[in-house]
C-alpha cells in the first residue's frame, strides 16, 4: 500500500508532466504562428507566450516543492526500534544500579553486625 503523502507527490508529478505536455505545445503553436505566411498574430503570440511563462513558472514552483518534499521524506521516522533499544539500555542500566545498591545495603548491614 503506498502512503498517502507519497501518492499525493505522484499526482502533483504526474500533473507537472502534463503541464510540461501543455508547454510544448505551446512552444509549437508559436512556431506555428511565427511561420505563417501571412505573418504572425500578435495576439496569439501574446496569449500562447503568457500561457507558457505562467505554465513554466507553475512548474519550477512544483517541482521545488516536491524536491524539498523528498528530501524531508524519512522512510523509518515511524521505526520505534531506536526508542525501544533505548528502554532496553535504561532498563538494564537501572537493573545494574539496583544491583549495586543491594551490594551496598548488604555490606551495611554486615558492617553494622560485626560493630
Amino acid at each position: 500500500m503506498v502512503p498517502q503523502s507519497q501518492n499525493t507527490s505522484l499526482q502533483r508529478l504526474h500533473l507537472v508532466e502534463k503541464r510540461i505536455v501543455r508547454v510544448l505545445e505551446l512552444a509549437g503553436l508559436v512556431m506555428d504562428e511565427l511561420a505563417n505566411s501571412t505573418g504572425p498574430r500578435s495576439d496569439a503570440l501574446t496569449s500562447h507566450c503568457r500561457e507558457f511563462m505562467v505554465s513554466i513558472r507553475d512548474i519550477q514552483v512544483t517541482l521545488r516543492e516536491e524536491i524539498k518534499s523528498a528530501c524531508e521524506y524519512r522512510p523509518f521516522e515511524k521505526c520505534d526500534y531506536n526508542a525501544r533499544i533505548s528502554n532496553e539500555i535504561c532498563c538494564k542500566k537501572l537493573e545494574y544500579v539496583i544491583e549495586k545498591l543491594d551490594d551496598m545495603k548488604q555490606s551495611i548491614e554486615q558492617c553494622k553486625d560485626g560493630n
